[in-house]
């Protein structure tokens, strides 16, 4: 078994991996070699990275299939500590459900001819780096719904079609941690 997180930051969600457990091969893992875990995130490319998106950006990235990317956030020592203001939850899967959710993961990268990860320019002010995706994001296809589809790949009882924002998608996790409840460590 081996532990998986999910994180809130308010209505945006994501996954947080021990790095140890991604194969070296992984992408993006290359760029954080001494993280002790990754906060794995996603969402609209036109909006997420930006510092300072304007509201427009927002409702466009909802009501208009646009571009994606994913955001990877090294994170050392103690999650509660490292996101006291967010909520995480911890979850246990099997190793196959764990190597079927990396390769959800996996497949929202998009990758350049020498599978590296193709990165995305940031604000000064993000955290982590961000890298090209090739899905689509929407309002019905948004950070809580890709969270819980990587879920769902692992095995777990969680519905995407019930994840749209991150409480219903935080409520469905919180009912399959070991502790039922919230877990930070």
């Amino acid at each position: 078994m081996r532990s998986v997180f999910v994180v809130g930051h308010g209505y945006h969600t994501g996954l947080i991996v021990r790095a140890r457990d991604l194969p070296d091969a992984w992408p993006a893992r290359g760029d954080f070699p001494s993280a002790e875990f990754l906060e794995l995130g996603w969402g609209a490319r036109d909006y997420y990275p930006l510092d300072d998106p304007a509201l427009w950006r927002g409702f466009r990235a909802l009501f208009t299939p646009s571009a994606s990317t994913v955001n990877v956030v090294p994170r050392e020592g103690s999650l509660a500590r490292a996101l006291r203001d967010s909520e995480v939850v911890e979850l246990r899967v099997s190793d196959e459900g764990y190597a079927r959710m990396l390769e959800y993961v996996r497949r929202s990268y998009t990758l350049d001819p020498d599978g590296r990860a193709v990165i995305v320019p940031s604000g000064a002010r993000q955290e982590g780096r961000f890298y090209e995706s090739p899905l689509v994001f929407h309002a019905f296809s948004n950070c809580n719904s890709w969270t819980a589809r990587a879920l769902e790949a692992s095995g777990l009882p969680v519905d995407p079609r019930m994840a749209l924002t991150a409480g219903l998608l935080l409520r469905q996790v919180r009912a399959s941690s070991p502790g039922a409840g919230a877990h930070n460590e």
